[in-house]
């Protein structure tokens, strides 16, 4: 619902002034209601994004191949300065994960709508301002001054929420169709320390530890009516919180444990299978890379 209400607000804030006012909040209306409908994240209590990735019809592509082109698509999201190549490529990634990976359409929102969360608010940082005078397409009186929104802002604010958008598609592209493991033995082979890709493994394990403890913990409380009421639920999150990082503490120590027992040598290997590249996909990411250097120097030119 906050992420929905706060979609509503920014693309409004985006489009007044260059559309007509009855267009731009059709626009905010219908940019919230689909979040609303479909934007609902839930993390499952599993490694949600490593199952998407080995039912998606591209896990049997080369990761080596779709890491890098996806770190390149990345790198020229970033560069774009037009916003309209970051909102195209995002698009054409979002419609190849959903129809040609199978990832359902309501997952894929769900999920988007974490760092969708932070996107919007970044956006109205950039897009609203104090100022003495009422100056802007959206002035808003406030204190001894106005907050105002102005048209160099709506530009801006465009250029870097499509860069952002852009570049949070590329990895959820990557993300959904190869699992951890995977992108990790593509570090290793671009020689990246050891250290860096030893420290993402564990973090990345027990982020998950973490939220398992968590959904126990709630679990529980919930069994004994500890959400039953305002003030109760008040003093329940508290407990829950307050004994969580302890809780967790012995929970990674149980799993070091089981990790040394299994002769641990302070390096996690993964069983490995050879995914070498085929000629659909070098041709699939090969239009990308070229289509998108193609759209930018067409823009810049």
């Amino acid at each position: 619902m906050i992420v929905a209400v706060l979609a509503g607000f920014v693309m409004f804030s985006l489009c007044v002034g260059t559309l007509p006012t009855a267009a731009a909040a059709a626009l905010c209306v219908l940019v919230g209601g689909i979040l609303l409908a479909f934007g609902h994240h839930s993390h499952g209590g599993v490694l949600v994004i490593d199952v998407y990735a080995r039912r998606s019809r591209y896990f049997a592509w080369s990761p080596a191949l779709k890491t890098a082109c996806c770190v390149l698509l990345l790198l020229l999201c970033v560069a774009s300065a037009s916003p309209w190549v970051p909102l195209v490529l995002a698009l054409i990634l979002a419609l190849l994960t959903v129809c040609g990976g199978g990832i359902h359409l309501h997952d894929y929102l769900a999920l988007l709508s974490l760092p969708a969360a932070f996107l919007l608010l970044s956006g109205l940082a950039l897009l609203w301002d104090y100022a003495p005078a009422a100056d802007g397409a959206v002035a808003i009186p406030f204190w001894n001054g106005w907050l105002v929104v102005t048209a160099a802002a709506q530009v801006r604010a465009r250029l870097v929420m499509a860069r952002a958008l852009g570049a949070v598609s590329c990895l959820y592209f990557l993300s959904l169709s190869t699992t951890m493991p995977e992108i990790l033995s593509v570090l290793r082979r671009a020689h990246v320390p050891s250290v860096m890709t030893e420290l993402a493994v564990l973090i990345y394990r027990y982020l998950f530890v973490l939220l398992s403890v968590y959904q126990s913990m709630k679990d529980a409380a919930a069994s004994r009516l500890g959400y039953s009421g305002f003030a109760r639920s008040i003093r329940t999150t508290g407990s829950v919180y307050g004994n969580l990082l302890a809780t967790s503490f012995r929970r990674s120590g149980a799993c070091f444990d089981a990790m040394e027992s299994r002769c641990y040598d302070g390096e996690i290997r993964f069983l490995e299978r050879e995914k070498p590249v085929t000629l659909p996909a070098a041709l699939l990411f090969g239009g990308l890379l070229a289509g998108t250097v193609a759209c930018m120097m067409i823009g810049g030119a």
